[in-house]
């Protein structure tokens, strides 16, 4: 299912921040070719203490603006608006210019203009999931809006999110950037693999204002992909309202945890709304 529909939903769609679809085989082992892209994914640079060194912060912000590029146009295709559902580092690959293609359509889903929302089972990676989504189903943009918020903290930070099922998100990199932000101590979470001199930190310090704009808890409070990008591209002059806390802040608030040590059976509790139970059938770990 997964193939058909990639193959289905990048094949609708044309950008320069897309990965291209060459053509696919169908058979028993059924193939997509995709365009050459030798630098591989993102991943492979930020979370590597050597290979980081050569993304300095130009390098990042420039594969920042195209990720967000890429995702207003699905966000806003003419045709059908278009949610990727799994955003992460792994899947946004760079070309030989360093320039950023959202790749891996197999979990995206595809809903008309007059839908506020569709529902559908829960899938994607644990620590890139909007809780909302996590909790009941509903899924938006701004599950979109959440992830690359998560993502462009990665970037800045070059620490990975909850790294498994097991992990405690309360202690998360959500966490750590909000506690930075709240006592004005910013810097201490840049990459210190990042080169770029001193101007570049006022700017920096400006693109986690707004990684946190788009992690808030609340959906409605998280920006769309074109405001984001918006802000993100004006580097100054804008005053940036204040965000709201993020999700898994509060261990007694909100935890995704494991379940009587069932790794593929999760629990999702908060004290505002009541309790979901994702089972294995619904929740697709990638």
């Amino acid at each position: 299912m997964d193939f058909f529909n990639e193959v289905n939903i990048i094949s609708s769609v044309e950008h320069k921040n897309l990965v291209r679809l060459l053509g696919c085989s169908l058979g028993p082992d059924s193939l997509l070719v995709y365009e050459y892209l030798p630098n591989m994914s993102l991943d492979r640079f930020i979370f590597d203490d050597q290979k980081a060194k050569e993304l300095d912060w130009e390098k990042r912000f420039k594969i920042i603006v195209g990720t967000a590029r890429g995702l207003a146009y699905l966000h806003e295709n003419p045709k059908a608006r278009i949610i990727h559902r799994d955003i992460k580092a792994s899947n946004v690959l760079l070309d030989t210019k360093l320039q950023a293609k959202i790749a891996d359509f197999g979990l995206a889903r595809s809903f008309d203009e007059d839908k506020s929302h569709i529902s559908t089972a829960v899938a994607g990676t644990l620590g890139y999931m909007a809780p909302e989504y996590v909790a009941h189903g509903q899924l938006t943009e701004k599950a979109d809006v959440y992830s690359f918020g998560v993502l462009l903290l990665e970037i800045i930070s070059g620490k990975q999110n909850c790294k498994s099922i097991t992990s405690h998100c309360s202690e998360g990199l959500l966490t750590l950037a909000w506690k930075h932000f709240q006592s004005g101590t910013v810097e201490d979470l840049i990459d210190p693999n990042i080169s770029g001199g001193h101007d570049m930190k006022p700017h920096i310090l400006r693109t986690v204002h707004i990684a946190l704009l788009c992690t808030q808890e609340s959906p409605s409070l998280r920006p769309s992909m074109s405001r984001a990008l918006t802000m993100l591209l004006r580097t100054t002059g804008e005053p940036l309202p204040p965000p709201t806390n993020p999700p898994f802040t509060d261990e007694d608030k909100m935890e995704l945890k494991e379940v009587e040590g069932d790794s593929h059976h999760l629990l999702y509790e908060s004290q505002s709304s009541s309790v979901a139970t994702l089972s294995h059938s619904t929740f697709y770990p990638r």
